[in-house]
């Protein structure tokens, strides 16, 4: 069965490509383990997106932004830092005040939702459940995908989106870089007596960390990391204790607080491909850049990571040149390594300095607050890089 297009994986990052690709005519196949039910109706799994500027801007061009998806967005209008049991805040606020917002809090569920309703309505685009791949390989002229059920798939050009655990990255031959930050995220809803105010709190406290993120009407997202080990005691705390135990931990900030949904576990694992692309192959999503969640990249650079692969393939359809080329993925190649490898290995030294709990490091934590508040060149840097309201420019970490 020949393509134009494979695409292997059909999460965000795969199913924005094929929309991305839409008005091309290309022939596009999409290969995703999962049921089509599933994909159709993704249950809520506790994980709220941030999304910055640029990702409304790409999901708006793909057009699922304007439906249902922006009635489920919160916009953030700032985020504020704390370190231990510092009354000292760092805050960082819009960098331009005609923006609406920092950024948008959206469940990953309607994410999920409205781009798999986009997907179906596309003629050029064959969805293929509930198959996994069991061999790829490319050569000179073609890639070459096989199916589990005996199906042989050929195409120009076969990219892999199938999570930071890739499967086809491995057996494509490139090796990643990971590293296992030995932590857990437990991420659930919460209701609370106080408003928000549409800001968005990283409260770095001694031994784990708590983010309140604000939803919608006196909602919010709680993700607390914590060392892997200590995950399932939080886990299985009633939920009075563990209502009483976030509402101390982020000083009462909001009143009384009380779950609405259930408690939700991810394992932390940073993964960063050594690189994104082979001969008629390219990575994609979590399968080039799986990222720690504190500086909330991960999502934004995957969607941009489809945006800047379809634009070299719709180039290179409208000049009738070869779509797997390597001019095509070259180009993609240095794009996304020259965005991604700089958020990853500074949100890497993040994670470092702010969870470890000897005292230089504190002091250093405490010294970086303080220093980035009276410094309002950096902080408009940090801004900027948060909202991507200037995608090309990059934070020199």
């Amino acid at each position: 069965m020949n393509y134009d297009v494979i695409v292997i994986g059909a999460g965000p990052a795969g199913q924005s490509l094929a929309c991305a690709l839409n008005e091309t005519g290309l022939k596009i196949a999409l290969i995703e383990k999962q049921s089509e039910s599933t994909i159709a109706e993704p249950e809520y799994d506790g994980r709220e997106i941030a999304l910055t500027h640029l990702s409304v801007k790409i999901l708006r061009k793909l057009g699922v932004w304007d439906h249902a998806m922006a009635e489920h967005a919160t916009p953030m209008l700032g985020a504020r830092v704390i370190d231990g049991t510092s009354s000292h805040t760092l805050a960082f606020d819009r960098p331009d005040q005609q923006l609406d917002a920092l950024g948008y809090m959206i469940s990953n569920q309607w994410i999920r939702h409205q781009l798999y309703q986009r997907t179906k309505t596309l003629a050029n685009v064959e969805l293929i459940c509930e198959q996994s791949v069991t061999d790829v390989s490319t050569s000179p002229d073609r890639g070459t995908v096989h199916l589990e059920d005996g199906r042989v798939l050929t195409a120009p050009l076969v990219v892999a989106a199938d999570s930071r655990f890739s499967a086809v990255r491995r057996m494509m031959g490139i090796p990643a870089e990971m590293n296992d930050f030995a932590r857990v995220a437990i991420v659930c809803r919460m209701k609370h007596e106080k408003p928000h105010q549409q800001l968005a709190w990283e409260c770095f406290h001694y031994g784990r960390t708590l983010a309140i993120l604000p939803l919608g009407s006196n909602e919010c997202s709680a993700v607390v990391t914590l060392p892997a080990h200590e995950a399932p005691a939080v886990k299985a705390m009633s939920e009075e204790a563990f209502n009483a135990d976030i509402q101390q931990r982020f000083g009462n900030r909001l009143g009384k607080m009380e779950l609405v949904s259930e408690r939700y576990s991810y394992p932390l694992v940073g993964v960063h491909a050594k690189r994104f692309t082979r001969q008629r192959f390219a990575l994609l999503g979590d399968a080039a850049v799986g990222m720690h969640p504190v500086t909330a990249h991960g999502f934004n650079l995957g969607l941009r990571g489809s945006d800047t692969l379809a634009r070299e393939i719709i180039k290179a359809h409208a000049a009738g040149k070869d779509l797997g080329s390597n001019k095509v993925l070259s180009t993609y190649q240095r794009e996304h390594m020259l965005v991604t490898r700089p958020l990853y290995h500074g949100t890497n030294s993040i994670v470092g300095l702010f969870t470890n709990d000897r005292m230089p490091a504190k002091l250093l934590r405490k010294a970086v607050l303080h220093a980035s508040n009276r410094l309002p060149p950096l902080k408009k840097a940090i801004s900027a890089m948060l909202t991507e309201t200037h995608p090309r420019k990059l934070l020199p970490f």
